[in-house]
């Protein structure tokens, strides 16, 4: 090296000149120059991982360098002084170039170029795809990007100057000094800049104090929001939203169903913006507005009778004996008597809730509270018959009977018999005897039945007897059969339908052909039907 000048600049920048001799200056290298630079660190968003990254790059940058000056020295044993003269120069350069192309770190919004050997700004609206949304159009920023109406995209404004990242250690202002003899051009001047000089960007305005203030568009009216959306101002623009209960579709705010989503627990009914929660009947809203309370209704006695509370309604009851009314909360009085003809044995009354039975007069009701029984006038007393009369009792009644009157030719045998005494010739023709019966017959008893049993006392050789009835059958609604050679049975063969009176004279022919006889006995037998079946 035959000439070489270090000069220091006022930013700390340190620039060296080399210049190798003349016959080499026609040479592939005629002129070396490497700027080295000392900057303080100005690294603001990288954390401790960037710092020992870096740390790791350095160490390994100064081994390659620490490697390159042992190898100079290896291959200067071996060289001569005009092969050395042309190889240093070289060395030089691929060692500053080296230290020239360390890594830089650029803030965000900032891409380091190798060949500008700086950071500069990344145009977003051209790299990022569909940076903003809808109409809305996208503006570069030293750094970042806006997004804005077309409206206010076509207005006229200032562009935003582009000044490089100091963030890697790069000074507003460049000095490059000049060196002696022939070479490259000076590097690239940036200008200081006075950004008070300057118009403000878009999206703000001079202030009072001459800095730029945003421009509130929302307040200004100025934005280009549809009405369904809502302006939120941002530094230097603003956006359009939707408000809650709203989401954007297509640059439209159209209102978002909740009811799809299950918000409410019974009833939804979707509103503009919002949604509107109720119950059923039965319940109560909570004061959460979405979950709903079973009411108990029971608590208001909405029935007349018992009350039984269930999830979202009631049920009412009704005590024995009363159904429940149409309107599902009274209850009305059960007709039992006209369920059925045979609830009881006479007469069914209704009472509220239930049912009695009366019996007619002549009878009383039986313990099961429906049938009736026979009330015996005779055994209780409750008679008129005299004390010469003698009380016979049957179905629902009774009768005086008389003392026995036997007429003539008949004496009284018995207290209950008349006969006619065989010497009297008015008696040839006569039935020997005649017993007086009594007997009753409920109404409409079913046929056929056996009813009254008739049987000889005394039995003769060789005579046998005959069983008749010899008058007061006119309806035919009895009979005899005769059950053996002494008895026979009378047979109840039509049903008889009182009250009524039937008088029978039941007769036994006697007949011995031994000794040519033939005489009878009548039994009268006196039947009182009662008016009822029972």
């Amino acid at each position: 090296v035959t000439k070489a000048r270090c000069g220091l600049s006022g930013r700390g920048r340190c620039f060296l000149v080399l210049r190798a001799p003349r016959r080499e200056r026609e040479g592939r290298f005629s002129a070396f120059c490497c700027r080295v630079v000392f900057a303080r660190e100005r690294e603001r968003e990288s954390g401790r991982e960037r710092e020992r990254e870096r740390e790791r790059e350095r160490e390994r940058e100064e081994g390659e360098t620490t490697k390159i000056h042992k190898n100079m020295q290896f291959a200067g044993r071996g060289l001569n002084s005009s092969t050395y003269q042309r190889v240093l120069p070289a060395l030089l350069f691929l060692l500053c170039c080296f230290q020239s192309g360390r890594s830089q770190g650029c803030r965000e919004g900032f891409v380091y170029d190798r060949r500008v050997r700086q950071c500069i700004d990344v145009d977003e609206c051209r790299t990022v795809p569909d940076p903003c949304r809808g109409d809305m159009r996208c503006v570069n920023r030293n750094g970042g990007y806006l997004c804005m109406t077309q409206s206010l995209y076509s207005q006229p404004a200032y562009p935003e100057p582009s000044f490089p990242d100091t963030s890697v250690g790069f000074s507003d202002q460049l000095q490059l000094p000049l060196g002696p003899g022939p070479g490259p051009g000076p590097g690239p001047s940036y200008p200081i800049v006075s950004r008070s000089s300057t118009p403000c960007v878009l999206g703000y305005t001079l202030g009072e104090d001459g800095t730029c203030v945003d421009i509130d568009e929302c307040e200004a009216q100025s934005h280009q929001c549809n009405p369904t959306q809502v302006c939120i101002n941002t530094a230097g623009g603003y956006t359009c939203s939707c408000t809650e209960g709203f989401w954007l579709v297509g640059g439209q705010c159209q209102d978002i169903d909740e009811c799809r989503y299950g918000y409410c627990q019974q009833l939804c009914a979707n509103l503009p913006g919002s949604y509107s929660c109720s119950c059923n009947p039965g319940f109560n809203l909570n004061t959460d507005s979405r979950t709903c309370q079973d009411i108990d209704e029971c608590e208001t006695d909405p029935c007349t009778h018992g009350c039984l509370n269930t999830y979202g309604s009631f049920l009412c009851n009704c005590d024995e004996g009363f159904e429940l009314a149409g309107d599902g909360t009274t209850c009305t009085d059960l007709d039992e008597c006209s369920f059925s003809d045979f609830l009881c044995q006479h007469t069914c009354i209704n009472t509220p809730g239930s049912f009695s039975c009366a019996c007619p007069p002549g009878y009383y009701v039986f313990e099961d509270g429906r049938s009736c029984e026979d009330l015996n006038e005779c055994d209780s007393g409750n008679n008129t018959c005299t004390t010469a009369q003698v009380c016979f009792n049957f179905q629902g009644g009774y009768t005086c009977l008389d003392p026995l009157i036997c007429q003539p030719p008949y004496i009284e045998f018995s207290d209950n018999q008349c006969m006619c005494p065989a010497e009297n010739p008015a008696c040839r023709d006569r039935p020997f005897t005649v017993l007086y019966r009594h007997m009753d017959l409920s109404s409409g008893r079913s046929v056929p039945a056996d009813i009254f049993q008739m049987q000889a006392t005394t039995r003769f050789p060789g005579a046998f007897y005959i069983f008749q009835i010899k008058s007061g059958n006119e309806g035919r609604e009895f009979h005899m059969r005769q059950t053996s050679e002494v008895s026979a049975t009378l047979v109840l063969s039509r049903p008889v339908r009182g009250p009524k009176t039937v008088v029978l004279d039941l007769e036994m022919v006697t007949v011995n052909n031994v000794i040519n006889f033939r005489g009878s006995s009548i039994i009268r037998l006196t039947i009182f039907v009662s008016e009822h079946p029972f």
